[in-house]
């Protein structure tokens, strides 16, 4: 099993941007340490708790801060921009850092209306997603797919690409496509065991990818004893709880307790069902049932305690398993 890592540089609610752009490398440092293949920086736009919206200048300068590790977007919101421009972003990327990067793409805006009308989102911008993946992969394989148009930097590079969802449209697409297939199951588990179904069973080998290649997510919270990683844990789900419920920014951690434990609390413990939390022995063993139950050729890590040195130290105590 391959192990991985999910970053979004989040900003607690005493921080600003800057302090948690300030902490991607050293964890990105950490996961390298730890055998990881790659890390992968989420676009989000418009949410104060998440600092990773300029996703490929975060790449750019994790890349050249570390050595080995893969570093790539998990994902770019293609609606969001034109396929010539992150063709030519993710072409100089690669032209900096042969061999490390990756693209995953997603076709969800990552915005509310208003957010959307400032990036020039037009209603039907999801629907070319199919389209756009198309296209860009033409530019970044050097094929003409507009007339007199080439992406430069870009053209030829074959940046590697990733098909990201979270529902059954993802999973077709990156079968159709020949594509690997990423399913964002540590916020939005509920379809994973039928997009991994459908996916390898309609799975059409490409030239790049004659099998399939699947990757999970799940949350990580992992601690030296089970007490520390189920206080870690709880703090993460108030933090979520903050950050997604109505009026829940002002209220005691004791208050934040009582709305979790309550059935208004039940869609933030269903969203984080696939987290993997106590010593690295029982989260390895929760990580190994996810792969087995899915059939995961990857799972892709994201760290969910709260405080920076934590999730540092969980991607130190769970290394990758040693590879074959």
């Amino acid at each position: 099993m391959t192990y991985s890592l999910l970053d979004v540089a989040p900003v607690a609610p005493d921080e600003t941007p800057a302090d948690a752009l300030g902490r991607v490398v050293p964890l990105a440092r950490a996961a390298e340490r730890s055998g990881y293949r790659r890390v992968w920086y989420a676009e989000h736009h418009n949410l104060p708790q998440i600092a990773s919206a300029a996703t490929s200048v975060v790449i750019g300068h994790v890349a050249a801060h570390t050595e080995r590790i893969r570093v790539g977007a998990g994902g770019v919101m293609l609606p969001n921009h034109s396929p010539l421009v992150i063709a030519e972003q993710f072409g100089t990327l690669a032209a900096f850092h042969p061999g490390r990067i990756d693209l995953g793409l997603g076709r969800a805006p990552g915005s509310d209306r208003n957010t959307a009308r400032a990036l020039r989102l037009t209603a039907e911008a999801a629907d070319a997603f199919p389209e756009d993946v198309l296209e860009l992969r033409a530019f970044l394989g050097g094929e003409p797919a507009v007339p007199g148009v080439r992406a430069i930097p870009g053209h030829g590079s074959n940046v590697p690409l990733y098909i990201l969802g979270s529902s059954l449209f993802g999973a077709n697409l990156a079968a159709a496509l020949g594509l690997p297939y990423a399913f964002a199951s540590h916020f939005a588990p509920a379809a994973m065991d039928t997009a991994a179904e459908t996916y390898r069973a309609t799975y059409r080998p490409s030239a790049q990818h004659p099998e399939p290649h699947l990757i999970i997510s799940a949350n990580l919270v992992a601690a030296e004893s089970e007490a520390e990683a189920e206080r870690q844990y709880r703090a993460a789900l108030r933090f979520r709880a903050r950050a997604l419920l109505m009026g829940a920014r002002d209220l005691t951690d004791a208050q934040l307790d009582q709305v979790l434990d309550s059935p208004a609390g039940e869609q933030i413990r269903a969203m984080t069902v696939h987290t993997a939390v106590g010593t690295p022995d029982r989260v390895h063993a929760q990580l190994a049932a996810l792969a087995e139950r899915t059939g995961a050729d990857e799972l892709m890590l994201a760290p969910a305690a709260t405080d920076h040195h934590d999730r540092v130290r969980a991607v130190e105590l769970v290394t990758a398993p040693a590879r074959v």
